[in-house]
């Protein structure tokens, strides 16, 4: 093995001494005012449930607040048009999600939450977020939302769970459906320039507003993971949707330059990731994340499917779905994005289900989910937490995990505290960076050419300990999971940039780690820890991926336990 006091650089067989550095720093890589608690909240893997009808309110999910609706009672609009609106909607914000639900949560790995809202529940921060809109005259009913969704942000933070806003209802609504506001079949959001101006406005409000309290709030909050700026869109031009979303990012970057954005790829998933490639570095930049939401229980074809054969066809590699999700989920990361599943479920129309064991069915339809999200999103979010009438396993994560079809626990638990910065680490870490170092040597070498071996060096360290970030970071007040990196591709990204701008450009930055060409080299090798628990999907393989010197984390299940890997360069 060479030693590291000279490396080879240039030519083969020309070396000369490697440039000094200081051993890689582990800091924010996006927006400077970020430090390492909110990069942490909003680059890991989110493992996450809907809070759905909370805020936006849905019937079939809770029908007590619909008790007085004006007809046709199925939207926010007639709750608030009925008797007695305001006392009905303040009890439910305070009743149907308390402080035990969030640590319930914590309790089974969920380190997220989608908390859909509607643009009128802002008018406490912003009373004109209601005028000339279909709840003008609404403030008295509304305005107690949202002391009540920030407070949602502090409450979350004692448990370590981040908060995704989700704009569930714009103004005159962006599709069909009545949990967008009204009862209205004619959507007008894209009719209307105002309303589209107006849209782009309330999420400003938002955005000032989250970023104020956050702030303001004593202990500061840093687990606000990111905004959503429209739910299942209906646009009639892609391109004029496209032309909006470019407008709002432009606009929202200008607020709070490091907050992830996510948007919808209205189930058209390789469209909407061509146009997260082609945004411009400045909009692209921290992270821009595709939402898609599977179901697999409503078209007739999905009817006339088979429960095992949806389930198949979630597994099988090959097949559609996880091929589609392979190519999206590269070149989102490549761009500076990631895939997440903003809304699932393990619901399966009775004629998928028609002489099937309905348990097991829908425990493997499950678990086949959340193996194909764990290979290739960066988070998902179950639809929805819990529904007013209990029973129904297919919607309800609460009633899955204690029906027993939902694993009791997703991720991985925190067990001994050994992941500590001790010299025994730094052993390991330096040993591990040798044989990679070594190996990369040895095989570039065989290659006349430039070569800047040191830009490997400092990104095996770098991804060493970035991995070792996610790993070790307590969240909330009682830690009850461990984190782990999941925009992986936004993450590189900007660390490389940082790399760049430390150490200077060439065209070896790729020795960095940060291609895929690169990261394409790795397996795991080296077992250095055995100190975390892994409850649930033990056959499952999570890589903690690097972008530095070809460094990852593998979590390798095997039966009760994992061990961090690093993978080392062939």
């Amino acid at each position: 093995m060479n030693t590291l006091k000279h490396l080879f650089h240039g030519t083969k067989g020309t070396i000369i001494r490697q440039p000094k550095f200081s051993s890689a720093t582990t800091h924010p890589p996006g927006d400077p005012s970020e430090n390492i608690e909110q990069s942490i909240y909003r680059y890991r893997k989110q493992h996450g449930v809907n809070l759905g009808s909370w805020f936006v309110l849905e019937r079939w999910i809770t029908e007590y607040p619909f008790r007085c609706a004006a007809s046709p009672g199925q939207s926010d609009l007639d709750i608030a048009r009925g008797e007695h609106a305001k006392e009905i909607l303040e009890l439910h914000w305070d009743t149907w999600i308390t402080e035990a639900d969030f640590a319930w949560l914590a309790r089974r790995g969920i380190n997220a939450v989608r908390i859909p809202i509607g643009y009128y529940h802002l008018c406490g921060a912003d009373p004109t977020v209601l005028e000339k809109t279909d709840f003008s005259g609404l403030e008295p009913v509304f305005e107690g939302a949202w002391h009540r969704i920030m407070q949602a942000i502090s409450t979350a933070q004692r448990y370590g769970i981040g908060v995704l806003f989700d704009l569930h209802a714009a103004p005159g609504k962006q599709n069909r459906d009545s949990h967008s506001g009204t009862s209205s079949s004619n959507p007008t959001f894209f009719q209307s320039r105002s309303n589209l101006q107006h849209g782009i406005r309330v999420l400003r409000i938002l955005i000032r507003n989250l970023l104020t309290y956050c702030q303001s709030h004593s202990p500061p909050l840093y687990n606000v993971v990111g905004v959503e700026l429209l739910n299942e869109p209906q646009p009639p031009s892609h391109k004029n949707l496209q032309r909006w979303y470019i407008d709002v990012i432009r606009e929202l970057r200008a607020i709070d330059p490091g907050l992830p954005i996510y948007i919808s790829d209205c189930w058209m998933t390789e469209e909407y990731t061509g146009f997260i490639q082609s945004l411009p570095a400045s909009h692209s930049s921290p992270i821009v994340a595709l939402d898609h939401h599977l179901y697999r229980c409503f078209t007739s074809s999905d009817i006339a499917t088979p429960a095992a054969q949806h389930s198949g066809s979630l597994s099988d590699l090959n097949a559609p779905t996880p091929r589609a999700f392979a190519e999206a989920a590269q070149k989102l990361g490549d761009a500076s994005g990631g895939l997440v599943v903003g809304e699932w479920s393990g619901a399966l129309n009775p004629g998928s289900l028609h002489g099937a064991d309905e348990y097991q069915a829908r425990k493997n339809y499950i678990s086949a989910q959340l193996a194909l999200f764990e290979r290739y999103c960066a988070g998902w979010f179950f639809w929805t937490y819990k529904k007013e009438h209990k029973g129904d396993c297919g919607w309800s994560f609460r009633d899955a995990v204690e029906g027993g079809v939902f694993p009791n626990y997703v991720g991985v638990k925190p067990r001994n505290v050994c992941l500590a910065d001790t010299p025994q680490r730094q052993a390991r870490r330096g040993s591990a960076k040798d044989v990679a170092l070594g190996q990369h040597i040895d095989y570039w070498s065989r290659y006349p050419g430039h070569h800047e071996y040191w830009r490997f060096e400092q990104g095996f360290v770098q991804g060493w300990d970035d991995a070792y970030l996610f790993l070790s970071w307590n969240s909330g007040d009682a830690p009850t999971f461990v984190s782990e990196l999941g925009f992986l591709g936004s993450w590189a990204r900007n660390k490389t940039q940082m790399h760049i701008a430390e150490s200077g450009s060439s065209g070896n930055i790729w020795e960095f780690g940060a291609t895929v060409s690169i990261r394409a080299r790795m397996q795991p090798k080296m077992t250095f820890s055995r100190c975390l628990e892994l409850s649930s999907l033990r056959s499952h393989l999570s890589w903690m991926n690097d972008y530095g010197g070809d460094l990852g984390c593998v979590l390798v299940a095997f039966n009760d336990s994992v061990s961090i890997l690093s993978p080392i360069f062939l």
